[in-house]
């Protein structure tokens, strides 16, 4: 079975390159299942209704989220009508949306997809450690293939998660800060690893916002606005191999999709 898990979205440059990428890519590659990071999709900040329909249509099978997934108020009511758009699972229990979804691949296998968001100079929630033991549990016993998409900001929070989950997900791939990491391998007991997938969007930027107002945000500190940046749009993604019947990965690859 393949899995295609695509790094963070950011704005429209994003969200036209899975357009323009992500069909043929499936097609040519025979990609069972499409995840993929939305809570920057609506102009590097938040997702819309509509921006996640046009997501799901365009063949992404599940959205997760993070820390920005709240920042357009218009999706609080589109949680309950679309269960395949995730906030962390760690979140408030009482907040709009699930952090977990079950459904079947495309080859007819049972898989579930499990969003948790990290702590270490992020707000303070609940455990994204204890947090995956409770998720985990409630899983049906059918369920082998399960993914695991870690919105934190430093390494060393993913990787401890990564090996603790060692041999109990397929894959967990860290999200949040847009810089892919060249980490990626297959765990001693199963679980295919990478610490940031990085970021589907406009790499001349910082991390996918026009540089020229994150360079003066630095210099003079004053309060600016943030514009999505343009130029060297990329699709990084990774490509994961797993075995349905045990839930193991065999293999994971980087991508670096870009437009024609």
């Amino acid at each position: 079975m393949r899995i295609l898990f695509i790094g963070d979205i950011v704005g429209s440059p994003g969200r036209r390159i899975v357009h323009d990428r992500l069909a043929d890519t499936v097609a040519q590659r025979q990609i069972d299942l499409v995840l993929a990071n939305c809570e920057n999709a609506a102009s590097g900040f938040g997702i819309t209704p509509r921006l996640a329909d046009e997501l799901l249509a365009a063949g992404i099978d599940v959205l997760t989220g993070g820390n920005h997934i709240y920042d357009r108020r218009e999706i609080l009511e589109y949680f309950p009508h679309q269960p395949r758009l995730l906030r962390p699972a760690n979140f408030p229990p009482d907040n709009p949306g699930a952090g977990v979804f079950t459904g079947t691949a495309r080859n007819g296998a049972p898989y579930a997809v499990v969003n948790l968001q990290g702590r270490v100079f992020m707000p303070n929630i609940e455990c994204p450690f204890r947090t995956a033991d409770r998720e985990l549990a409630r899983l049906p016993a059918d369920v082998k293939l399960i993914f695991v998409d870690f919105h934190a900001e430093t390494t060393s929070e993913k990787i401890a998660l990564g090996w603790y989950l060692d041999g109990r997900v397929t894959l967990l791939v860290g999200t949040h800060t847009h810089v892919v990491t060249a980490d990626e391998r297959v765990l001693p007991k199963g679980t295919a690893y990478i610490s940031d997938v990085g970021m589907t969007g406009p790499h001349d930027s910082v991390i996918g916002m026009d540089k020229a107002g994150i360079v003066k945000k630095f210099l003079d500190g004053l309060p600016a606005r943030f514009e999505v940046g343009t130029g060297d749009v990329q699709m990084n993604c990774v490509l994961v191999e797993a075995e349905p019947a045990s839930g193991k990965a065999t293999s994971i690859v980087r991508l670096c999709l870009k437009t024609d």
